[in-house]
């Protein structure tokens, strides 16, 4: 293989460049959902951008993703939607419901227990950084 093959194989994709790749999402959007809407309620595209903001920047969640999930939330009763129409436009409020603010405990004891874990595992031995 040419070494301008070989550069040109190694360097990253742009999906690579992301700060957060849409697989270390895939398990926890739920929950990032579901904090997100515990400041109050949300349209749908408030909660993408609220994402975008808490995270700075590195969650750029597409509609695809996230709208999917908000319906899904809804059907397990751990969110509760209501519809408006603002500027002629109908949209979607989501509000966390009392299972969703527990859904949402339980998923963040989850993760401390995972992070603690994994944190356990990758950090070099002997304890230093």
């Amino acid at each position: 293989m040419s070494l301008s093959r070989s550069l040109t194989t190694t360097r990253p994709r742009c999906v690579d460049l992301l700060l957060v790749r849409p697989a270390a999402v895939r398990g926890h959007l739920d929950a990032l959902i579901l904090a997100v809407l515990e400041d109050g309620p949300r349209h749908g595209y408030a909660v993408i951008e609220a994402l975008q903001a808490r995270s700075g920047g590195a969650l750029d969640l597409p509609t695809g993703t996230v709208y999917p999930a908000l319906r899904r939330l809804e059907r397990a009763a751990l969110l509760s939607g209501t519809w408006s129409s603002v500027g002629g436009r109908d949209r979607r409020t989501y509000t966390i419901t009392r299972a969703g603010k527990y859904a949402l405990a339980r998923q963040r004891a989850e993760w401390t227990e995972f992070t603690t874990v994994v944190d356990s595992v990758l950090r070099p031995a002997g304890g230093m950084a």
